[in-house]
């Protein structure tokens, strides 16, 4: 009796204070991927990330538990997160499309593939940090290659079929804005979409960007065409100044999905043969002609809101590649030559 009531006692203690957990390494179940989620978003807002940062971070987050859920996975470790990237490359080819949208029926760009895998470690190793893991899932995952697409620019015919196609949509004076705002500032998607009226001067053709990378405020002006096109929107739109510049068929802001959705449609209707039209196609056109139209490097790397020159670099690969086709065809000592010839 009395081995019996010192074994209940013990085992009494050990309810009441029980020892630590060994930790799960690096598994974490699916609700603590939900709570500690919302704390490393707390986080980045604290580290005064920008507001685009913020929503890419939610989105990819919630991607991921979505393909968990649909799974039947209670717990994310690395084999999971290895199907969740496998899924990411190929879940296209669903009968339902990517995440169960049907309209996402296209392979994910190694760009989207490497940005995933970028933050996702992020909030893993936010996680180790915090002490809610030993090690990050990730670290047996290798890091994807980021092929950069090739820079592929609009020619002008095709630019001129995307504006009359936005001519003919059934939001004509938005849609028309946003292909020559596209055009004529080279901006990103995510700035796009984050820009309020405020943000516009249409007197002095310019407009202040909020940084999607960094946070960073900068400046980019825009032609009497741009303009115009704004006007004509605007006026049939009333705008407050904290409004989005651009709204959605509901009336809610135009998120990076819709824009891309609307370039879409834009391009169906306009017949442009190409294998894959964008808002970053705009911006690659922007660079181009930028540099084409004698726009030195530095200038270009402000406007497109870049931090380093490396990207900045392929488009004036391009245009340099422009410029030795232009120079075959003009070379003046060729043309004297030429003629020399043809005296002879």
């Amino acid at each position: 009796m009395l081995v019996t009531q010192v074994f209940v006692k013990a085992w009494d203690h050990m309810t009441i204070s029980p020892l630590p957990l060994a930790k799960t390494a690096s598994a974490v179940s699916l609700s603590d991927l939900r709570r500690f989620g919302e704390g490393w978003l707390l986080s980045c807002d604290i580290a005064r990330h920008s507001a685009a940062t913020l929503y890419n971070r939610r989105l990819y987050l919630s991607k991921l538990t979505w393909f968990l859920e649909e799974a039947g996975d209670n717990v994310c470790d690395t084999l999971e997160l290895r199907q969740f990237f496998s899924y990411l490359n190929h879940g296209h080819t669903n009968p339902g499309g990517r995440w169960g949208n049907p309209q996402l029926t296209k392979p994910v760009s190694t760009g989207t593939t490497a940005t995933y895998d970028r933050h996702l470690r992020t909030f893993f190793a936010w996680l180790v940090k915090e002490e809610v893991i030993e090690r990050s899932p990730m670290d047996k995952i290798p890091e994807p290659k980021d092929r950069p697409d090739q820079v592929d620019p609009f020619a002008d015919e095709e630019v001129e079929r995307l504006i009359a196609a936005s001519k003919k949509s059934n939001y004509a004076r938005r849609d028309e804005a946003i292909v020559w705002f596209l055009l004529d500032t080279g901006i990103r998607a995510s700035e796009l979409c984050s820009v309020r009226m405020r943000d516009v001067d249409l007197q002095a053709k310019k407009v202040r960007i909020e940084d999607g990378k960094g946070g960073k405020a900068r400046s980019v002006w825009f032609g009497i065409a741009t303009a115009k096109a704004l006007w004509n929107y605007l006026k049939s739109e009333p705008h407050d100044d904290e409004d989005p510049l651009f709204f959605n068929n509901r009336g809610e802001a135009l998120t990076r999905s819709g824009l891309q959705q609307l370039i879409e449609r834009l391009n169906k209707t306009a017949k442009v043969s190409r294998s894959h039209c964008s808002p970053h196609t705009f911006r690659h056109t922007f660079a181009i002609s930028f540099l084409r139209s004698g726009g030195d490097l530095l200038t270009l790397q402000q406007l497109l809101g870049h931090s380093s020159l490396t990207i900045v670099n392929r488009y004036v690969k391009l245009a340099q590649a422009d410029l030795q086709n232009a120079h075959r065809r003009f070379s003046p000592g060729d043309r004297l030559r030429s003629r020399r010839t043809s005296r002879q």
